[in-house]
């Protein structure tokens, strides 16, 4: 590929330009991909985490009873759990700013075309009711872009792009509702260790199914030199 910098060729197993010492910008994908995976999987560890330690919280409340349940202690141990997802909530947002800039490059140098400007890899994210189907479809369409999938395959990648991002939606939901959730009583304690679980859970899906994604989309992309130029 030609360096960016002086217009040289590069090969594709060296790492900077051999004329001018740049780096190798498909080098630089690769980097970005294998940070943006590493992010995720510290996403999906936190998660998964909160969800069994939430679940251990469960148990405890239903070996106890109205007569014993003490509200006050219940509501400090959940209001550090609201905290905890503050936490991934910051988190998240760094990752998909990542994930943002690893779609936009793996968008400009797909083996074939995808429909729609390179912009709405961004944009798509910020109009309102749009945003609640276009990612996924970009994800998807940048996925099978990148490289040449029979029917089947296609199908298995689709089913992954929306589990994807059925439980990203879930989790963000859960995650808002959460924080008003409160423990007067040994019922509405239940409820709201449930609310918690589940959108923990639903987070740990997902983060671990944008692995997935991004995996397999640097991977194709690295192995196959791009068949066009990448689109501004």
């Amino acid at each position: 590929m030609p360096c960016g910098l002086c217009g040289d060729i590069i090969p594709l197993e060296v790492v900077r330009c051999p004329a001018c010492g740049a780096w190798s910008r498909r080098r630089d994908f690769r980097a970005l991909g294998i940070g943006l995976f590493m992010l995720l999987g510290f996403n999906a560890f936190l998660a998964m985490g909160s969800s069994v330690s939430l679940l251990r919280l469960a148990s405890e409340l239903d070996g106890t009873s109205s007569l014993s349940y003490d509200p006050g202690s219940v509501s400090t141990t959940l209001a550090g759990y609201r905290d905890v997802f503050v936490v991934s909530l910051c988190l998240a947002v760094v990752t998909g700013v990542l994930f943002l800039a690893w779609l936009w490059q793996a968008h400009g140098q797909t083996l074939d075309k995808v429909r729609g400007h390179r912009l709405w890899t961004v944009g798509a994210w910020f109009v309102p009711l749009a945003n609640l189907w276009l990612p996924p479809r970009l994800v998807l369409e940048v996925w099978l872009a990148s490289g040449r999938y029979p029917l089947p395959r296609r199908h298995g990648v689709s089913v992954v792009v929306m589990a994807w991002w059925s439980n990203l939606l879930a989790a963000v939901g859960l995650a808002q509702l959460f924080p008003s959730m409160h423990a007067a009583t040994l019922a509405d304690a239940r409820f709201a260790v449930q609310i918690g679980t589940a959108g923990a859970a639903t987070l740990g899906l997902a983060a671990t199914l944008a692995m997935a994604v991004v995996f397999h989309v640097t991977l194709l992309q690295l192995r196959v030199p791009p068949a066009r130029p990448a689109q501004g």
